[in-house]
């Protein structure tokens, strides 16, 4: 009995210290991000910038968090990977299909014409590499008005998150025609959202990949991302030297003005831990990725 009490008493110890010893690793983990976030308010003053973990959803670090959550902007290109995900996971498109893009594109009063280099018709993978705005606007027009609003609010992008007191809620009119459809899912009219919404949706992106990594969706959309933070639009990220997959988006208010920037991306890329969200109230996509590079320069996911 006192042999038994004894190894009682010591597995008892034992699972205390290891709670112990979590705890304390989580502590210096969220200080790390903290440093990290405080180092990319340097080199960008006004970005509002958030850390989520992707198991728990709790929030790691954040820059001008109250203002994040308030300030409801459209998304440009940041919308790409949630609907390209929909749209294949439900038999809409298919991962294969080819999209020939001169890099020209009007829709209505907006020109949205593509910036990257001049390539063969391009497939899923490679068109969410480049934020192709040909190819996604042909994807667009497969989806009905009311399948976008399904699209979106199945990630959760079209609700409170919870993450900040007092935060706006996505702005978004259904659209009524193909054209307000193409619209929407660039990113350009017709939805605005917070920072936070944006990083929660891709939270719930991340769990869904997870969930079925063997799918043509979540192949298709995890390559497109890592190669898109890597060498494609979003390759600035990369010089953090944490391997990232991720999304920039460029755009402006409705009526037109200055545009403002975003990144969204998954860290790290092979087996994401936290959701790394960036935007810059003045500024395009790649500046906000170079805002998230500085923050992974310093971060606990970078390597000795």
């Amino acid at each position: 009995m006192g042999i038994l009490l004894a190894c009682l008493a010591s597995a008892g110890a034992a699972g205390l210290s290891q709670s112990s010893h979590t705890e304390q690793t989580s502590a210096h983990a969220v200080a790390n991000w903290r440093k990290a976030i405080d180092h990319a308010a340097v080199v960008a003053p006004d970005a509002r910038v958030l850390v989520l973990e992707i198991g728990s959803g709790r929030l790691l670090a954040s820059a001008h968090l109250a203002e994040a959550g308030r300030t409801l902007a459209t998304p440009g290109s940041t919308l790409k990977p949630l609907l390209l995900y929909f749209a294949l996971s439900t038999g809409r498109w298919d991962a294969e299909c080819r999209v020939a893009c001169s890099r020209k594109l009007r829709i209505g009063d907006h020109q949205l014409n593509c910036s990257h280099p001049a390539t063969d018709p391009m497939d899923a993978e490679q068109a969410l590499t480049w934020s192709c705005n040909s190819y996604f606007a042909e994807l667009a027009g497969t989806l009905a008005p009311e399948e976008l609003h399904r699209a979106l609010s199945v990630r959760g992008l079209l609700g409170a998150t919870g993450l900040t007191r007092q935060e706006s809620t996505a702005a978004f009119r259904q659209p009524r025609s193909r054209e307000q459809v193409q619209l929407a899912v660039l990113g350009v009219e017709g939805i605005r959202v917070t920072l936070p919404e944006l990083a929660a949706a891709y939270r719930s992106l991340a769990i869904e990949l997870a969930a079925h990594p063997e799918s043509a969706a979540a192949r298709t959309v995890r390559a497109g991302l890592a190669d898109s933070a890597s060498f494609g639009m979003a390759g600035a990220a990369a010089l953090g030297g944490v391997p990232i997959a991720g999304k920039t988006g460029t755009a402006s208010a409705e009526t037109g003005g200055a545009t403002h920037g975003w990144f969204v991306g998954l860290a790290p890329a092979e087996s994401p831990q936290v959701v790394v969200a960036v935007y810059l109230p003045t500024g395009h996509g790649s500046d906000a990725a170079q805002v998230a590079a500085s923050l992974l320069v310093l971060s606990p996911l970078r390597k000795p």
